[in-house]
């Protein structure tokens, strides 16, 4: 049995197709988890759907920005945007079945391997969480977007304040806390003060941020965290880290990692993608 990651697919199911063929995936025999950001910007997400949902529990997958806003646009919370590649999920004739499969998939997975513990996010956990503490949060939204309450979630969504974490916050303030930093963080000061505006690489820092993994204290640096959303950070593998958004949708490779006996035994492996979108 073998164990992977997976970044960002956006809508490229024929990349994903592809890297699973090149992984030698049996779904009998393997598991993979998906790090979020399944739809959107690719040709293809209704396909990548589906795909993830006939291999049943051997895919795992969390949710992203676009996977929200997917269900955000579904409930008329949000317009889509020029770059959205939603209708094919949108005009779907299983397009019930699809939306209801995705909002019953979580924001932030934990899995204990050989000796190790891996937390898996689609962006980012603030510094002042502990692994414990992102997983507890992460199951707040997940309970809303469950429940009848989605839809009236989803209209109150969107928003870069309040822009950090308080354990007082409560409501629709604390969920969005949540939301922002489990799927949109990049970067934060040395305070935990969320950024939204830098896309930029981890070595063009705006003055005064930091990338959220590099803050001093980060109560979850003896934590392996996998996660993609930062394609101009590329592949990233340290001890602790594991950054696995390469630009599939913009031309890059599609990358996934695979563990061995344990967490720290790693083969890092990708195929190349046909641009679907152009940056910028």
């Amino acid at each position: 049995m073998a164990i992977y990651c997976i970044g960002d697919v956006q809508g490229c199911d024929s990349a994903l197709a592809r890297l699973l063929e090149q992984i030698d995936f049996s779904s009998s025999r393997d598991t993979v988890y998906l790090l979020g950001d399944l739809v959107n910007r690719g040709p293809a997400s209704a396909d990548v759907l589906r795909r993830c949902m006939r291999l049943g529990d051997s895919v795992r997958v969390l949710l992203g920005n676009h996977d929200l806003h997917l269900l955000a646009a579904a409930h008329g919370a949000r317009k889509p945007s020029r770059r959205d590649t939603l209708d094919a999920v949108l005009q779907a004739p299983d397009r019930d079945a699809l939306l209801q499969w995705l909002r019953q998939q979580p924001l932030a997975r934990r899995l204990r391997h050989g000796d190790g513990d891996l937390l898996m996010v689609h962006a980012g956990v603030l510094p002042a969480w502990t692994a414990d503490d992102a997983m507890a949060c992460a199951g707040e939204v997940e309970a809303v977007l469950r429940s009848p309450e989605l839809p009236d979630f989803l209209h109150a969504m969107y928003g870069n304040a309040p822009d950090r974490w308080s354990d007082g916050l409560q409501g629709t303030d604390r969920l969005r806390v949540i939301v922002n930093a489990l799927t949109r963080l990049r970067f934060c000061s040395p305070e935990g003060v969320m950024d939204f505006d830098s896309t930029e690489s981890a070595a063009q820092a705006p003055q005064g941020l930091l990338p959220w993994f590099d803050v001093p204290g980060r109560r979850t640096e003896n934590t392996l965290l996998a996660f993609g959303h930062w394609s101009t950070l590329g592949w990233m593998n340290r001890p602790q880290l594991l950054g696995l958004d390469t630009g599939c949708v913009w031309g890059g490779c599609l990358s996934a990692v695979r563990f061995g006996t344990t967490l720290a035994e790693r083969e890092h492996l990708q195929v190349h993608c046909e641009q679907a979108q152009v940056p910028g």
